[in-house]
């Protein structure tokens, strides 16, 4: 997975998987969704992010393997 803010534009941009991109559906007038030809969800766009996400305090957690 991906991540990226891009300060520049408020743009939010998450890859969740590789693929070639089938489709695109416009969410809402600011969101994005990119989805391969089996209906997966590879990436996610979204304008204005800094107003509709809580992007500056943007942490990642990772649940630890169980052996």
């Amino acid at each position: 997975m991906i991540v990226k803010y891009f300060k520049d534009t408020d743009t939010l941009f998450v890859r969740f998987a590789e693929g070639y991109r089938e489709e695109t559906k416009d969410l809402d007038e600011n969101t994005l969704a990119e989805y391969d030809a089996k209906g997966n969800l590879l990436c996610l766009t979204m304008e204005h992010a800094s107003n509709r996400a809580d992007v500056h305090s943007f942490s990642y957690s990772e649940e630890p393997t169980v052996a």
